[in-house]
């Protein structure tokens, strides 16, 4: 019974936000009747509701459940200052996204009502193989997992392009030896993701931090350093050892926050 209660919410998606009885028992292979049946006992616990229409919807108590999730709740409140940084120092799409199966999972996001016109949902899923996040997480993957997904016919989203795993193995060691994932994509909005890893305590990656922009807003040797040090920053903050960065040959030797680099390095150099 709890098996079919749980097919009963993983019906809804993005494309299916509310569902008729009908249509959840045709999505879920479920009979009417034990629809009807399960559908009631959600609603009543609150993880269903009905809209306008009698249609079912996803319930608000499951957002309040689900937000206690202690692999995103920890993660999201220390990372969203440095978020934040990133945030006013572009004004466009800042992301923080970990592993779940052979997915991106967005657990947090910021974005101004300006940012480039590109769909970023908390709770959404994205590609491990063709997205800033996802090119992090899967470089940092263990070796097997790895192989898994490159033995899989990929393809570039959203062109559909076919992508070869050698092509994909060598940009995965490239983001390990740079510590930033680039991708550049020209449909269907021109944009620039720049991703780097967060470590916690134990010295893995557990999220991955990016900012999406419009193509020609910043080049992503700009944006690179800075997300290198917001991630590292926000290693630490989670207990993560990590070295600082070195200092550019004949700069002065300044003792300046992680987070004050990020504005140092990016603000003045964006075109707005």
């Amino acid at each position: 019974m709890i098996d079919r209660a749980f097919a009963l919410l993983t019906a809804f998606s993005e494309d299916r936000r509310s569902l008729t009885l009908a249509e959840l028992s045709r999505v879920t292979d479920t009979p009417p009747s034990t629809t009807l049946r399960l559908a009631r006992r959600l609603v009543h616990w609150g993880a269903l509701e009905r809209d306008a229409d009698g249609r079912y919807v996803v319930g608000l108590r499951l957002w309040e459940v689900a937000s206690l999730a202690p692999r995103a709740h920890g993660l999201r409140r220390v990372a969203l200052p440095y978020m934040e940084d990133l945030y006013e120092a572009t004004h466009q799409h800042v992301l923080l996204a970990v592993r779940d199966g052979t997915d991106a999972l967005l657990v947090e996001r910021l974005s101004a009502h300006t940012a480039i016109d590109v769909l970023y949902r908390v709770g959404g899923r994205l590609p491990l193989h063709s997205t800033g996040v996802g090119l992090v997480l899967l470089a940092h993957a263990e070796p097997d997992f790895q192989d898994e997904i490159l033995g899989q016919a990929l393809t570039h989203e959203p062109e559909g392009v076919p992508l070869s795993s050698a092509a994909l193995r060598r940009s995965l060691a490239e983001i390990r030896s740079t510590g930033v994932a680039v991708v550049n994509r020209a449909e269907p909005v021109p944009l620039h993701a720049v991703a780097a890893p967060v470590r916690g305590a134990d010295g893995e990656v557990v999220a991955a931090l990016s900012v999406v922009v419009p193509a020609g807003h910043a080049e992503p040797r700009v944006l690179a350093p800075a997300l290198r040090a917001t991630a590292r920053a926000l290693s630490r903050s989670l207990g993560a050892v990590t070295a600082p960065p070195a200092p550019a040959p004949g700069s002065p030797r300044r003792r300046l926050s992680s987070r004050r680099r990020v504005h140092e390095r990016i603000r003045g150099r964006i075109r707005e």
